[in-house]
């Protein structure tokens, strides 16, 4: 047996399916527009004030990030990142039958990290990696107990090629399952789903972590590189102590998405306003919005804006250079209200147009709506990878 191919072997022998050595290859995309089109399931309306002034245009705020410059409100940053690739399809015999349905084996590198900044330094405060893999729920089929795709994933690090990338911090942790009954979604992108939701639950835990060694205050605020927009388990929304201390957790946390859909915004007649993002002022912001989601049954609240942190006229698209920012309503007062104090908002939105330079121009397609310490963060992440071809060698 070739090396090389050992892991995809103990997979076969482990589940009972049969390998057919297809092309191994990348599922990542490739970089895209900041603009995310047609995605107005989620939407946010102007008229659903999530601040405590009235405010109905924009909100320049020069003056103020000129006046807290030399403060630090943003210590820490957070991004979380994955790499997706296809690397085998697999026969399992259906229950019942002889005939075999194939399905896609999806593995992924996940990495999550928070770095700090003090003193004007970064450095790394927390990094965690690992290799899943995401098979259909039919390999764990036929009376396999429970803690069976745990126990195989245990087994899969137990190769001499695994041997040559575990003494930098990679393993398999373990083999999530995704549903083998035909949906919408393709075969490829529910392996790829349950992988981007490991990945979420990393960035959670690593709050959580933060959060209980007393990391974050009011002094010391979180940036979290994309939407806070989680969606906890059942068994967490069902323990209401839990589901508090879950929501507890991001009271010093923003979320700072470089890509949004500009659709998803409604004026206070329920039609699309992008125009009102597209034309906002640089180092202005937009009104906080009360944003309730509906798969989380109203239950958490977000007061949601956006900031221009670039001159228009030295982007691509009216949409560079524009930041989508989110924080979860915490306290009973904002949970009541539905408000977050138009102070906060202010004095964070200022803060996060000082995080703007120095840029990354040239280097990254996405400059523009890159807040500095973000993107070393981010850097700091995917310089741990595996390359491609390391990684497809391992299958």
């Amino acid at each position: 047996m070739k090396e090389h191919a050992r892991i995809l072997k103990i997979l076969e022998n482990e589940t009972g399916g049969h390998s057919y050595k297809s092309h191994k290859y990348s599922l990542d995309e490739q970089e895209r527009s900041p603009v995310e089109y047609g995605e107005a399931a989620n939407t946010i309306t102007w008229k659903k004030r999530g601040e405590t002034r009235d405010i109905n245009t924009y909100v320049p705020l020069k003056e103020l990030s000129q006046q807290v410059c030399k403060d630090q409100l943003l210590t820490y940053f957070l991004d979380g990142s994955r790499h997706v690739y296809k690397v085998d399809d697999m026969g399992f015999e259906k229950s019942g039958t002889t005939r075999k349905a194939i399905y896609p084996i999806i593995a992924g590198q996940i990495g999550v990290g928070c770095c700090k900044r003090e003193n004007k330094h970064m450095s790394c405060e927390k990094f965690k990696r690992e290799i899943v893999i995401a098979m259909p729920d039919i390999a764990q089929s036929s009376g396999k107990k429970q803690g069976f795709l745990t126990a195989t994933a245990q087994k899969l690090n137990s190769g001499t090629e695994l041997a040559r990338i575990s003494k930098s911090g990679w393993k398999f942790s373990t083999i999530l399952s995704y549903k083998s009954a035909k949906e919408e979604k393709e075969y490829n992108d529910k392996g790829t789903a349950k992988i981007q939701t490991r990945m979420m639950e990393n960035e959670q835990k690593m709050v959580a972590e933060l959060v209980k060694e007393k990391k974050l205050n009011r002094n010391n605020y979180l940036i979290k590189d994309g939407s806070l927009e989680y969606s906890p388990s059942k068994e967490m929304r069902s323990d209401k102590r839990e589901y508090q201390k879950y929501k507890n957790n991001y009271d010093f946390v923003i979320g700072v998405s470089k890509r949004f859909n500009p659709e998803v915004c409604l004026d206070a007649k329920g039609k699309a306003d992008p125009g009102f993002i597209a034309d906002l002022p640089l180092y202005n912001r937009t009104p906080a919005a009360y944003y309730a989601p509906d798969y989380l049954s109203g239950e958490i609240g977000f007061a949601v804006w956006y900031i221009r942190i670039r001159d228009q006229t030295r982007t691509r698209t009216p949409f560079d250079g524009v930041l989508k920012v989110e924080k979860i309503l915490v306290s009973g007062e904002e949970v009541s209200t539905g408000m977050m104090n138009s102070d906060l908002v202010d004095i964070l939105s200022a803060h996060i147009i000082n995080e703007r330079n120095p840029v990354c121009y040239g280097s990254d397609l996405r400059w523009a709506n890159h807040l500095y310490p973000v993107y070393l963060t981010e850097k700091y992440v995917k310089s741990h990878y595996l390359s491609n071809e390391s990684f497809l060698h391992l299958f």
